[in-house]
Parts: structure tokens; sequence; C-alpha cells
């Protein structure tokens, strides 16, 4: 375990591990947390890589990332990163004070959520490097404080507005899947029904389609979980204008159904619509036909406290389901 503190104009370090006591003192807070990283590890007989925080986002894009449901996202952010000043850095030198001066940099540039969802990235790299990889042996973010950011969008969507896009799409009056619009509007339209992700649904595939017993299964999902959700029939009536390929369901990935969706919203009245915002229209609705429990299962959220936003019956309701 190592001590840090300030001494005059100097920060004077103590390491202590497996009986032996050392100290040292520095003329800065980061040349004394490089060095106690790297004495606590001689003296605990474990010695540490001489590895950047690059080397760590590099594999970790290579090993970690893929798997996960925002991969995506995390390998392009990953690779940006890894470019920085920080990202330059030997491993052992970073401490708390550098994560946090590069975080109160970055707030000058991008929203709170933003560094928010970075900082949650960086923290997962430095975790692994530490764990698995044994690269390091404490993540210097563990300590760090994240900045407030706004509550998460939770926005509806209205009767006018889905059939204006739906109109848009070419998928309103008659279902149809001959062009990569028309899929991204069954995309929309589906995704309303089934409360999907964006990602689940370009992933999803046939042989995890079971239309006879009416529900998909999700292999990976977020969470990192797997999960089977119920179709609608009207889930179902979209699946079967789809052509049977090797291919994903809806033939689209994630950035051509992202582009497609922008390009055809932006010529509507409703540019202020996320595609996103289908999944709380999607939740809204399925909360007035299952119980807190069920709903958790089918959109796979493990906080229930989460979900109760969407049980808004008022006592009066509930007096009469109570008969």
């Amino acid at each position: 375990m190592a001590s840090i503190q300030r001494s005059g104009g100097k920060w004077r370090v103590q390491v202590y591990a497996k009986g032996v006591r050392d100290s040292k003192t520095f003329d800065t807070r980061q040349k004394a947390a490089a060095w106690a990283l790297e004495r606590d590890a001689q003296l605990k007989g474990i010695r540490l890589p001489d590895k950047l925080l690059a080397d760590a986002m590099e594999r970790y894009r290579r090993e970690v990332a893929p798997d996960h449901g925002g991969a995506r996202w995390e390998l392009v952010r990953l690779k940006s990163l890894a470019e920085t000043s920080i990202g330059r850095r030997k491993l052992p030198s970073l401490s708390t004070t550098d994560f946090a001066a590069w975080r109160d940099d970055r707030l000058t540039k991008v929203s709170p959520g933003t560094v928010a969802r970075e900082m949650n990235l960086m923290r997962s790299v430095m975790e692994v490097a530490r764990r698995e990889w044994r690269w390091l042996t404490v993540n210097p973010m563990q300590d760090v404080r994240w900045p407030k950011t706004p509550k998460g969008r939770a926005r509806g969507l209205s009767e006018k507005e889905i059939k204006t896009l739906g109109v848009a799409f070419g998928v309103w009056n008659n279902l149809r899947a001959e062009t990569a619009t028309q899929r991204v509007g069954l995309a929309f339209l589906f995704a309303i029904e089934t409360a999907m992700r964006s990602g689940e649904i370009c992933a999803l595939r046939w042989e995890n389609v079971y239309l006879s017993s009416q529900y998909v299964v999700l292999p990976q999902t977020k969470n990192g979980d797997s999960r089977e959700v119920p179709l609608s029939l009207r889930a179902m009536e979209i699946l079967r204008v789809l052509s049977k390929t090797d291919g994903p369901v809806f033939g689209l990935d994630d950035a051509t159904r992202d582009a497609l969706w922008r390009k055809t919203r932006d010529r509507t009245a409703h540019k202020d619509v996320h595609f996103h915002d289908t999944r709380s229209e999607a939740i809204s609705r399925l909360s007035k036909k299952l119980d807190i429990l069920e709903l958790a299962r089918v959109i796979g959220h493990r906080d229930l406290k989460s979900l109760l936003i969407y049980y808004r019956a008022s006592a009066s309701e509930l007096a009469k389901r109570l008969g």
C-alpha cells in the first residue's frame, strides 16, 4: 500500500509491502505515484510490463470490445482515445490526478454524458489490464470523480410521428422490403412492437427467429446476457415480408441503418425523433400488457426501479382492477 503526501514543495511517498517499508521524495505527485506502483510491484515480486495506455486500448479493441453489444462505438472511441496525449502515457505513470485533469479538459469540448461514457470505457480498459493482463497493480481511475450527467432521454412517440415517418420510409400503407430505406422503416415499426434496440435488430439472424412459436432469441445483448423476445402479430407481419437469407434478417448494419434513418427523417417535420425513442414508446406500450417482472425479462432490464416510471396507473384505475 502506498501513501503520498505533500512535504513542503515536494511529494513524499511511502510504500509498505510484505513487511518491507520504503520511501522516496519527488518533485511531482505524478512521479511519486509512478515510483509507488513500480516499487510496490517489486516488493511483491511482480514485474509490470512497460506498456502505454494506448497498448492496453489496442489489446482491449482486439480481445474484449468485439464481444460487447456496443462494440462499434467502443472500437471507434478506443482508437480515438489511444491517439491522445494520455493514450501515449505509460500505464504505471498514470494517477488519479492525471485522469481528473483529462476529465476537466474534455468537459470543455464535449458534453458530460460523452465524457462519462469515455471514462467508463477507460476504466474498463484499466480494470482488465489490472485484473487479467497484470499490467497494473491498481486501477488509477478507481477514485476519479465522474461528471454529473443529465437524466437519460425517455421520450415517447405520437401516432402522428409514427405515421409520418412510416409514410416517409414507404412502409405505412403497405409493408415492403424492396429497398434498404424501406427495411429501415420496417425496423422502426418492429422496434415499436418489440422494444429491441437498433443494434439488436440489425444483428438479428433467421436462425434465431421462431415464427411458429412467435418469438426471437437475442444471443448477445447490451448487458452481455441472451434473452427471448415475444412477437406481437404486427411484428410477425413485418418479419414475413423480409427475405430469408444467410445474412441479417433486415439486411442492414447499424451504420447503414443510422445513415438512412437520418436522411429520411430529416425530410419530415419530426427531426427531433431519434430511432432509440422507439424503445421508450415500446416499453410504455408493453407496460400496459405485462407486469413489471415480465417486462424486465422481455426488454432485458436488471434494475426494476428504472421501469417504475412506466407504471403510472392512478389509484382509481388500480381500484377497478381489484374489483
